[in-house]
């Protein structure tokens, strides 16, 4: 007869077999291939649609958001970066099919449980799909999408601000939105904004254009505006007079001294001397008026630029319900496919009649220095002389 200590660490070593045995075939697989995903190469989306797609480009153009030679190159560019080898036990997901399946992620905001049952792919294969394949359209596009303009780059894009919004030495606008997420595991409060609920933050300079010249993606939600701003890369380069732009010259149609090239952005940002932004509303005389009149037409571009990019990429209209830095890799995508189409395809909707839905940041009061001050009432005596008044500006309220 066993004494009773050995007695009880005898059963207790039984019971601790059982309860290992039992979780083990509760987490033993019941099929190597599940029946819905054994059938993805006869009758899943992509086997289905694929060329019957293609065979009707409006129809590819209404379900992948592209169009079919926009898709082909995007796809010649970043294969080799997706593509994956065969093995003796099952055949690897193309290329192409990765690419379409991402995209359509993208342009629907389908959950990854929708697109399994449409594609007939496990939730982790398309989940890593998703990830892999927005990592390598940031890296393969980035450079020649969204490349730091060079000089004579920085002079065109302030000619298009002059040709289109009659702002002169004005590089950019910028704005920030936050994209809704779900809340991350052991994050606390740190995602969660001032409309009450979570998200990260997308700041961006936008061109005349409604193409991004700098973007920054990934900071907490209870940023406001300018903090955001200013902690980006950036920022830290604007605010620093290191951010590669022309030297100053003097505004059209003018002998007067040089005055530097601007960002513009609204009343949340601190201003410097390559950023401005609007007049308090109060106190405004004709001139304050007509300078944030012209500043807002100005800065239209970049929420324009945010209403294309969500009206084509609806994964940014939704809570997304992943990694932290698998939503960073998701807008990073939009963020750069934003950019190829419109350099690739015509636009096809009016860019003043899309309404962004992303929330603004918040907004919060800083002070200028007066030299800075006096340089932005330099722009507004120049909006109304003679060298720089437009005959519309009188009919601003």
């Amino acid at each position: 007869m066993l004494p009773a200590h050995l007695r009880l660490r005898l059963r207790f070593l039984i019971l601790k077999a059982r309860w290992r045995r039992r979780d083990q075939e509760r987490r033993r697989r019941r099929y190597w291939v599940h029946p819905i995903t054994s059938k993805r190469m006869t009758r899943g989306v992509f086997s289905v649609l694929y060329l019957e797609l293609r065979a009707r480009p409006e129809t590819f153009f209404t379900y992948m958001h592209m169009t079919v030679e926009s898709f082909d190159q995007l796809l010649q560019r970043i294969s080799t970066r997706i593509e994956r080898q065969d093995t003796r036990f099952r055949r690897a997901i193309s290329p192409a099919e990765r690419l379409m399946v991402t995209i359509r992620f993208l342009a629907t905001g389908d959950s990854l449980s929708s697109l399994h049952y449409q594609y007939r792919m496990g939730i982790s294969t398309l989940s890593s799909i998703v990830q892999d394949t927005c990592r390598a359209l940031w890296e393969v596009l980035c450079e020649d999408c969204i490349p730091h303009p060079t000089t004579v780059q920085w002079l065109q894009i302030a000619d298009k601000f002059l040709e289109t919004c009659q702002f002169p030495n004005c590089v950019g606008a910028v704005d920030g939105k936050h994209i809704r997420i779900v809340k991350p595991s052991g994050s606390g409060s740190e995602f969660f904004n001032y409309k009450k609920y979570f998200s990260i933050i997308l700041m961006a300079i936008a061109d005349a254009d409604y193409r991004f010249v700098a973007v920054d993606i990934g900071a907490y939600g209870w940023t406001n505006d300018s903090m955001a701003f200013k902690n980006s890369a950036m920022g830290r380069l604007l605010y620093s007079k290191n951010f590669g732009l022309p030297p100053p010259r003097p505004f059209p149609g003018t002998d007067g001294p040089p005055m530097p090239f601007v960002v513009v952005g609204d009343e949340a940002f601190q201003m410097c001397e390559n950023l401005i932004k609007p007049y308090s509303s109060r106190d405004l005389n004709p001139a304050k008026r007509v300078f944030n009149y012209r500043l807002t037409r100005a800065r239209q571009t970049v929420e324009c630029a945010f209403g294309i990019l969500v009206a084509k990429w609806r994964i940014l209209t939704k809570a997304i319900n992943l990694k932290v830095e698998t939503i960073d890799d998701i807008v990073k995508a939009c963020v750069v496919l934003h950019n190829y189409l419109l350099m690739e395809e015509p636009l096809r909707l009016d860019p003043q009649e899309v309404d962004c839905t992303l929330t603004r940041l918040q907004r919060l009061s800083y002070q200028s220095t007066l030299g800075v001050a006096q340089m932005r009432d330099s722009f507004a005596d120049y909006f109304v002389s003679e060298a720089g008044r437009v005959s519309w500006q009188d009919n601003v309220d």
